[in-house]
């Protein structure tokens, strides 16, 4: 396994200075920066009375993008990288490769999971592809789009696939602008009871 950028002692610093610097970000032109999108994920959560790891799992679930799209964010300040990627960039796999060294799969396997979430929906609710915005449609056809009957099988039996059903939902909607919600200190205490060891 790749070696984190984080350790035990500074993966909080490093998180709240991932959410610090999002701060300017557009997520997909949607009018809210990658803070606010992560942050009204996590609130949607919450008011859901999801488990303090589901809680988390949505608060950090882009985190990933940090480490694909993101590295071209000088010139990218709209988030063009992700709807004009013409390759599948994964930042799923970015943030569950972060993540996973501080924490259990209760957190990192919605993360992990949440792209595939998107395909799962699109192949057993007709209507939930409709409610995708282009820049979720374009990255959908990269995914390879609505799951087969054989990946829709495989990914019921996942232990974490409600979880990371759910965490979609709440990821689609988590694009309000100037929604309120609380701040990522608000979760420090959180996040760090779920650190492993």
């Amino acid at each position: 396994m790749a070696k984190s950028i984080a350790t035990d002692r500074n993966i909080l610093d490093t998180l709240a200075d991932i959410f610090q610097r999002s701060g300017a970000r557009s997520y997909q032109g949607q009018g809210v920066s990658m803070s606010e999108h992560m942050l009204q994920t996590a609130a949607s959560a919450e008011k859901a009375q999801a488990s303090p790891q589901l809680v988390v799992a949505a608060l950090l679930h882009d985190v990933g993008h940090f480490g694909t799209d993101f590295r071209d964010i000088v010139i990218d300040p709209k988030h063009a990288t992700m709807l004009n990627a013409t390759v599948n960039l994964r930042h799923e796999e970015a943030g569950t490769l972060l993540l996973e060294p501080f924490f259990g799969p209760e957190v990192t396997d919605p993360i992990r999971l949440h792209v595939q979430a998107k395909r799962y929906l699109c192949a057993v609710e007709p209507d939930y592809f409709d409610t995708l915005s282009p820049q979720a449609v374009h990255t959908l056809n990269l995914q390879n789009g609505p799951m087969s009957p054989d990946e829709v099988a495989a990914f019921e039996a996942d232990t974490h696939s409600d979880a990371a059903a759910n965490l979609r939902r709440w990821d689609d909607e988590a694009v309000v602008p100037g929604l309120e919600t609380p701040n990522f200190e608000s979760y420090r205490r959180l996040i760090g009871s779920l650190l492993k060891g």
